[in-house]
C-alpha cells in the first residue's frame, strides 16, 4: 500500500442469531495512516471499515469502505488487489482468540 499504513484497529465478532449465515463474520475497523499526497489524504484522518467471513478454512473481504473519520462519511475510494490482499492478511493476522 503505497502511502497508506494500518497504524491500529478494533474488531468485533458479529453473532448471528438466527443462525441464517454460515461460517463466522468479523467486523474490522482499520485506523490508516495516509499520505499527505495521497488523493485519499483528510487532516480528520481516515479509517477503513472491512466485513471479513470465514468459511470451511476460506477467509475473504465481503465489503469495506474508506470513511472520514470524526464526520463518519463514506468515502468512495477502492483497493487496489495487491492493498486488498494485504488488508486481508492483516485482519487474518488480527482475528481475535
Amino acid at each position: 500500500m503505497i502511502g497508506l499504513y494500518v497504524t491500529g484497529h478494533t474488531v468485533e465478532k458479529l453473532e448471528d442469531p438466527f443462525g441464517l449465515l454460515s461460517g463466522e463474520r468479523y467486523e474490522f475497523f482499520l485506523e490508516l495512516d495516509v499520505d499527505e499526497e495521497d488523493e485519499l489524504y483528510s487532516e480528520k484522518g481516515i479509517g477503513l471499515r472491512v466485513l471479513l467471513g470465514i468459511k470451511a478454512n476460506e477467509s475473504k473481504i465481503l465489503n469495506y469502505h474508506f470513511f472520514e473519520k470524526g464526520s463518519d462519511t463514506v468515502l468512495d475510494f477502492a483497493l487496489e488487489d495487491d492493498e486488498e490482499e494485504l488488508v486481508l492478511q492483516y485482519c487474518m493476522e488480527h482475528i481475535p482468540a
